[in-house]
């Protein structure tokens, strides 16, 4: 049997490469100028749920009127994170041994977050402001902490399978 398949196309992206990328993505959304973030829910190699940080339904959002700045951050913004929480909340669905893709580590509020809803095993690209009490949190729920890559380039480059 003759092998059908090309020699001359790109590698085949990763999931986690894959997810990654979708996370930026969903930053692509962000409203709050000091910091785009994405983040998509994945369970079984599917998107449950995705957000990005922004106001909340019904405010003015930060690209529009500026950022609520209070101690150092801007508390219009919610994290991408909690926003795709949420959003399964919303909706009934289930994070409970899911996965969870963002472009920046995770902060301290988000951890708890992530852990109280079952998240597993969480994916960042870009290591920011890393807490050492998330950390130990996430070592001590035995929630996976890994940093990946996003191939948004191979997105970019018209990448044909």
């Amino acid at each position: 049997m003759v092998d059908q398949r090309s020699t001359d196309r790109p590698e085949r992206m990763s999931w986690h490469a894959f997810f990654a990328s979708q996370s930026r993505v969903m930053a692509l959304r962000s409203t709050c100028p000091r910091l785009a973030v994405g983040c998509v829910i994945v369970r079984d190699k599917r998107m449950i749920a995705s957000g990005y940080n922004g106001s909340i339904n019904h405010d003015e959002h930060c690209v529009d009127v500026g950022c609520k700045v209070v101690d150092g951050h801007c508390v219009r913004a919610i994290h991408a994170e909690q926003n795709a929480l949420l959003q399964c909340a919303r909706f009934g669905v289930s994070t409970e041994g899911a996965d969870l893709y963002v472009t920046h580590r995770p902060c301290l509020h988000c951890t708890k977050s992530i852990i109280q809803a079952g998240i597993v095993r969480v994916y960042y690209e870009t290591d920011y402001r890393a807490d050492p009490y998330a950390t130990y949190l996430l070592q001590k729920a035995g929630v996976t902490l890994e940093q990946v890559s996003s191939q948004l380039d191979m997105l970019l480059n018209g990448h044909q399978g």
